[in-house]
């Protein structure tokens, strides 16, 4: 499991700034040799749970700001992974064309992922 690590890495600490610094360190250790799809999007789920959990427990921010907190942070997943993941390299001219588009489904992946995941971590507690 590729995000077992980042996680790990992430669980100390308190602060949302900290917590993800910490599992964009370790995710890009865990993808230091490549990673698949399946693998981004496990680091992507991740994250958004580790950046859910730690800002849902903040009270001073409403919730869109930290929706836009947790969507600033998988963006900045995507931009530090997707210099490697494997793409064939016959396809990858057609990737450096379609990554702008790709971020921005990411993005809007997030966005729900969010949505879907805030009730099973308000659930666990």
């Amino acid at each position: 499991m590729i995000a077992a690590a980042p996680l790990a890495a992430a669980s100390p600490f308190v602060t949302i700034a900290e917590a993800v610094r910490s599992y964009l360190d370790a995710a890009k250790l865990a993808a230091a040799g490549g990673i698949t799809w399946a693998e981004f999007g496990e680091l992507l789920v991740g994250l958004v749970r580790l950046a859910v959990t730690v800002l849902d427990a903040t009270a001073y921010l409403s919730g869109p700001a930290k929706k836009e907190i947790v969507l600033e942070a998988v963006a900045a997943l995507f931009d530090l992974l997707a210099d490697r993941i494997r793409v064939p390299a016959l396809a990858m001219p057609l990737w450096l064309v379609c990554r702008p588009a790709v971020r921005s489904l990411v993005l809007a992946l997030a966005a729900g992922a969010v949505e879907a995941i805030l009730p099973m971590v308000r659930l666990a507690k």
